[in-house]
């Protein structure tokens, strides 16, 4: 009788005062059932067994230890109460074994100031909240700190930026491990974007009030990513949107966080990433419907944003 394949195992650290939310966002996407993934056993687990607080004022009883650490092939910690508490040794200890025996540590959000105390992020590159980039570089002056990126894969270590963009680091991990097809459908699920091209960057400054000029610009983003094959003028954009040109490319950026041809560039190569994804267009193909205008031009782009060919992206993300 052939013996059932053991299932990946997967620990969550957590901790008294953890966001609810921080700790939902790996237990749903390797917690629940989802097509094309194996089925995870995920542990919860803490310094200390028991009952602990959440933020929102309500208890979770944790069953594991940190014994749960030593077979898990990934760890995730989902967050960190306080930047300025030092996590405790037994749990900096525990992840620097799980590191030194080939485990892949992921640190979300503030979670990444718990993965530096255990010195695993020397001289590697790595991502948190940005409203903590500046307090984290002065502590860790070793750390090749990321503040505009929405996660850093420095391949046994993951760190991501802030809050929403756990989930981001989330699904990139199932891309990564297990295609793009499965991590299609599971931010499908989770009614969420599969891949935000950009970094964090963008959500910094406020937004604009919800008022009709807002809603004209929003219509104009709107209608943008639909005609992205395109080209576009800022005279006949901002003529879209009833604003002097002069206006629209200020309250673009507001909006935005960057300029026209900077956003464009972004959601042209990200349609492109899910083209070659998920469809067999030819990569000349691809380059028009996404507005690159030549295949070179998208071959040029893809090197100096991932340092990959179109071709080698489409092979690492569904194997054609």
């Amino acid at each position: 009788m052939v013996k059932p394949a053991a299932k990946p195992v997967i620990a969550v650290v957590v901790f008294d005062q953890i966001s609810p939310f921080h700790l939902a966002v790996p237990c749903v996407v390797f917690g629940d059932p989802h097509p094309g993934l194996p089925a995870f056993d995920l542990r919860v687990c803490a310094v200390k067994p028991g009952s602990l607080m959440t933020t929102a004022g309500f208890r979770i009883e944790i069953v594991h230890g940190l014994e749960a650490l030593r077979r898990a092939e990934t760890i995730i910690v989902p967050s960190w109460r306080d930047p300025e508490e030092a996590a405790p040794p037994a749990l900096l200890d525990a992840l620097r074994r799980a590191h030194r025996r080939g485990a892949r540590i992921v640190g979300l959000c503030l979670g990444a100031y718990v993965l530096a105390q255990a010195g695993l992020l020397d001289g590697r590159r790595a991502s948190t909240h940005w409203g903590y980039a500046q307090d984290f570089a002065a502590r860790y002056p070793a750390v090749r700190l990321d503040p505009d990126v929405l996660y850093v894969d420095e391949g046994q270590i993951v760190t991501s930026a802030g809050t929403a963009a756990g989930i981001d680091c989330c699904l990139h991990m199932v891309r990564d491990q297990y295609g793009a097809v499965a991590a299609n459908a599971v931010a499908r699920r989770l009614v969420v974007s599969p891949h935000r091209q950009g970094g964090q960057a963008q959500f910094i400054s406020q937004p604009l009030p919800a008022t009709a000029r807002n809603s004209r610009l929003g219509a104009v983003i709107d209608w943008l990513r639909q005609h992205l094959d395109q080209t576009h003028s800022l005279d006949a954009l901002a003529a879209r949107a009833l604003m002097s040109r002069r206006t629209f490319t200020r309250q673009f950026r507001v909006q935005t966080g960057a300029t026209v041809g900077d956003w464009l560039l972004a959601e042209r190569l990200a349609f492109s990433q899910r083209l070659l994804e998920t469809t067999d267009q030819p990569v000349e193909r691809i380059a028009l419907l996404a507005g690159l205008g030549s295949t070179s031009s998208l071959r040029a782009q893809f090197r100096r944003s991932f340092g990959v060919s179109p071709s080698q992206w489409r092979r690492s993300f569904n194997g054609g």
